[in-house]
């Protein structure tokens, strides 16, 4: 049984080095179906309704118990790298870092309880803050990304200087405090926690961690203490990142056992194993599978329930006084309701868009949407007509796979043209770059007085790409800008919009 902590271990780097390298790629070069990889989550397989992948992490719990904790979930792979390397400083001869504690139950199933009224009264706000994906997704895509880039930059310099151009310098994404202030805050609870105490995060704040604690209590294999053979030396216990082990009194949490197998090894007396829970059917056997079975009548009916209620949530409006226009959702979202109660603000979509338009939203969805994606237009930056990137790579269904010609054709928003802001108006001078950059040519040219042409803007065949508004030269406040659409729809075709012909010999910018 000693080689399972082996096997645990090759499998997690198995799951957790393509999920980092995925977020962290800013070169474009990693394959995306590497996505796929996201879609074997919890709680991105219950948003998005992926019965298949929920059956097989339900039989991988029934069967194993809290098996992703130990080596599906990313988030529990990086408290196992931050609880080694907290390890490394520990002082000789120094109290271990993991002896048994006793459960903090009250805490955290208080706050497996609030999270799911919380979701079923129809606010996503905890789910997207303690889902464990999604808060590894954004301390990627918000610190080690950027170090990463900054790295790079770095190397570039100081390769260029040496005539060797292997690295080319590449552009940080802009900076968005208050999603970056979430990220860095649970950066430092996770780390801190797992740097001294092993996994206390998973046992004391994560929901998905602590229902899958009510599962593994009846899974068919479980750890086990042969209490003939231990002789309560305590080694088995100082090897417990659960903090789960009772060596005393020769018991296991099962609820906090993630299957890390540290214990197997430790024991001389070969005491400890990782076994058939129901091999003894005398009468004590039998009193706790009937103690459990409440447990897992409770623990199926919370899956169910969720996933059942995934769909039906009602949204909590957001407050358009705070806002400044609505905000604009990444194509494939549908409606407003579908992508706030399905995005869980992993960042991924933000990652892998190689244009930079999608950026964590701060308050444009409201409190409950912080971190949320939204398209947010600058110079040059707009969502490219030929790209569905975001939707084909998106793990929990807030955005739906749209294949290219059908995203060509999904208007996410709306332009609008402000005459009194143009440069044709205010300075009386020839432009049409938003015209000219128009793909769908829903932004023409009219005419205006002596001889200038002005903008004018098709609604039904704008489809809301921003190419306008990020070419704009008007300044402090473009012309054109684009207005989000609650509900996505199908732009007409644009074949009997206006052609723009007249020649441009100076441009207003």
């Amino acid at each position: 049984m000693k080689f399972l902590k082996s096997v645990r271990v090759v499998l997690s780097l198995l799951f957790f080095l393509p999920i980092v390298l995925f977020f962290i790629d800013f070169t474009g070069k990693l394959p995306t179906h590497l996505h796929q990889l996201l879609s074997i989550q919890w709680i991105p397989a219950l948003l998005s309704l992926n019965f298949i992948v929920v059956l097989v992490l339900f039989v991988l719990s029934l069967l194993f118990g809290r098996i992703y904790c130990s080596s599906i979930c990313p988030l529990g792979v990086f408290q196992d790298i931050s609880s080694r390397k907290g390890g490394f400083f520990k002082k000789k001869n120094k109290k271990s870092r993991f002896n048994y504690a006793k459960p903090k139950n009250i805490l955290r199933y208080s706050i497996l309880a609030v999270t799911v009224i919380a979701f079923i009264a129809g606010s996503s706000s905890l789910v997207l803050l303690l889902d464990p994906y999604s808060t590894f997704g954004r301390i990627t895509s918000q610190l080690f990304r950027p170090l990463a880039i900054w790295i790079n930059n770095g190397l570039a310099y100081v390769l260029s200087g040496m005539g060797n151009y292997t690295l080319y310098k590449v552009e940080q994404v802009s900076f968005v405090p208050l999603a970056f202030s979430v990220s860095f805050l649970f950066f430092i609870i996770v780390a801190v926690m797992s740097w001294s105490k092993g996994r206390l995060y998973c046992n004391t704040i994560c929901p998905v961690g602590t229902s899958l604690g009510l599962l593994s209590k009846i899974s068919v294999f479980h750890i086990s203490m042969d209490d003939s053979a231990c002789n309560s030396c305590g080694a088995c216990a100082k090897q417990c990142k659960s903090q789960c082990i009772d060596s005393k009194n020769k018991k296991i949490d099962d609820s906090r056992c993630v299957d890390c197998f540290n214990c197997l090894s430790s024991c001389k007396k070969d005491a400890i194993k990782f076994e058939y829970r129901y091999k003894k059917q005398n009468s004590a056997i039998q009193e706790d599978i009937n103690n459990t079975r409440r447990t897992f009548l409770l623990a199926s009916g919370a899956v169910l329930t969720t996933v059942a209620l995934a769909n039906t949530k009602k949204l909590i409006s957001s407050n358009d006084s705070m806002l400044t226009r609505k905000p604009i959702m990444p194509p494939g979202a549908s409606n407003l309701e579908h992508f706030n109660s399905h995005c869980t603000g992993c960042q991924l979509c933000v990652t892998k868009c190689p244009m930079q338009v999608l950026k964590p939203a701060a308050l444009q969805y409201g409190i409950t949407g912080i971190t949320q994606p939204h398209l947010a237009f600058s110079t040059h930056i707009f969502c490219s007509y030929d790209c569905n990137i975001c939707s084909s790579v998106c793990p929990t269904g807030a955005l739906q796979r749209l294949p290219l010609e059908e995203k060509k054709v999904t208007q996410i928003g709306v332009a609008h043209f402000r005459k009194q802001k143009c440069v044709v108006f205010t300075n009386e001078r020839d432009c049409g770059a938003c015209s000219e950059h128009c793909p769908t040519q829903a932004v023409h040219m009219i005419p205006y007085k002596n001889g200038l042409t002005i903008p004018e803007v098709t609604e039904d065949i704008c489809i809301g790409c921003g190419a306008c508004e990020s070419i704009c030269p008007a300044r402090p406040y473009q012309a054109i800008y684009v207005e989000g659409n609650e509900t996505q729809v199908k732009a007409k075709k644009p074949t009997e919009a206006k052609k723009f012909n007249k020649k441009i010999d100076n441009f207003g910018f």
